[in-house]
């Protein structure tokens, strides 16, 4: 019981950790990408000058992250009349919470044996082992959809609450188009779910770690490619992202459904955003990518085509695990970052168009195909 209780803190623990330092370091890394795509210099104005010296650690302004921090905290908390002032309170929080849950039933490694990493740590865990995942729960995908639809609870109360017509308008935006792309997301995981027959994140990473013809890892994006680009397209949708940023279109609505929040309050639904991104690499790479495998990699090592065995300490398969899953998020949010700053913002009749006149009967049919394929094989 205590030596259960010990890892499922350490797990959380780590998740708040990276969570935490993915939303920090985006912020450095938005800016720094979009300098460099622009051949800019960047972000490189904030410092940290050394005691007593003239010596400035600029750290490719790595700082900017901290300064944003602190801005937000010791701001003024600007508190408007509002229609109801726990809605308007509450809001932030609504947004910010279930990005965080959603963490919690994605597997970010193999199995966990303390007792081989340290030989004392055999007195409390015995020869126990663990998934690395806070909640390996069966219905691991569907709670993923049930946490991800909240925030757009909270655009509306924000939206509602604030007494103001851009922020209205914009929690309007964000309703109508966080649930047209919910259902997008919905069908094209369908396909993996047909495939793989279970809605368990855990037992899709494990059934992603073969060989496919012999050479081909057994990963989600090469079984169902057409899925994995419908798939990520409506996670960006999902976040508001440029070129799907109408809720909150600076041109258009100052800032959208949380115009008229200040300080840590706004902090947190810009921070919410940026975990978001983290969020939405951690489900590609989960359902796509093939999570924390490497191909012909296993729990004991690696086992290449042809018979050959290349063994690796416990210790080094989980660091390895561990690193691999935090790269393909990187690379994944890199990417998300990439677009970003690549497309122009759609028209907001436009990106409801483009939601249900073309990627909702894209994904329709691409599960149409994924069933007869599958029915196929199996009959």
């Amino acid at each position: 019981m205590i030596a259960d209780l010990v890892i499922a803190l350490v797990f959380i623990g780590y998740a708040i950790s990276v969570l935490m330092g993915f939303g920090t370091i985006l912020t450095w890394v938005e800016r720094k990408q979009a300098a460099v795509m622009s051949d800019r210099i960047g972000a490189n104005r904030a410092y940290i000058r050394i005691p007593f010296t003239q010596v400035k650690l600029v750290w490719w302004g790595l700082f900017h992250g901290m300064a944003d921090g602190l801005k937000m905290l010791l701001k003024e908390d600007f508190k408007p009349r509002t229609y109801d002032w726990y809605a308007y309170a509450v809001a932030p929080w609504v947004v910010f919470t279930p990005v965080l849950l959603v963490f919690a039933v994605i597997p970010f490694g193999g199995m966990l044996t303390p007792a081989k990493l340290f030989a004392p740590l055999a007195q409390l865990f015995g020869d126990k082992s663990y998934p690395m995942q806070i909640a390996n729960l069966d219905a691991g995908i569907l709670i993923v959809f049930a946490f991800s639809g909240l925030p757009v609870i909270g655009a509306m109360l924000a939206g509602w609450s604030s007494s103001n017509k851009f922020s209205l308008l914009g929690a309007l935006r964000a309703g109508s188009q966080m649930i047209s792309y919910e259902l997008v997301l919905a069908l094209t995981t369908l396909g993996l779910i047909l495939i793989y027959g279970t809605v368990n994140l855990d037992t899709m990473v494990r059934m992603q770690s073969g060989t496919v013809l012999g050479f081909l890892p057994a990963w989600g994006i090469v079984y169902q490619p057409f899925a994995a680009i419908l798939f990520l397209t409506a996670a960006i949708a999902e976040n508001k992202r440029i070129p799907f940023d109408l809720p909150e279109a600076e041109s258009e609505l100052i800032a959208g459904y949380f115009t008229e929040y200040s300080a840590m309050k706004m902090g947190l639904f810009m921070f919410a955003e940026f975990i978001e991104i983290a969020i939405v690499g951690a489900l590609f790479t989960t359902l796509f990518l093939g999570g924390y495998n490497l191909p012909f990699m296993t729990d004991a090592g690696f086992a290449f085509p042809g018979g050959a065995l290349l063994g690796l300490p416990h210790g080094a398969v989980v660091v390895t695990q561990l690193a691999v899953f935090l790269a393909k998020v990187f690379l994944v949010c890199s990417f998300q970052i990439l677009i970003r700053w690549t497309l122009p913002r759609f028209r907001y009749d436009q990106v409801l168009v483009f939601a249900w006149k073309f990627m909702f009967p894209l994904a329709l049919a691409n599960l149409c195909v994924t069933a007869v394929g599958v029915w196929a094989l199996r009959a």
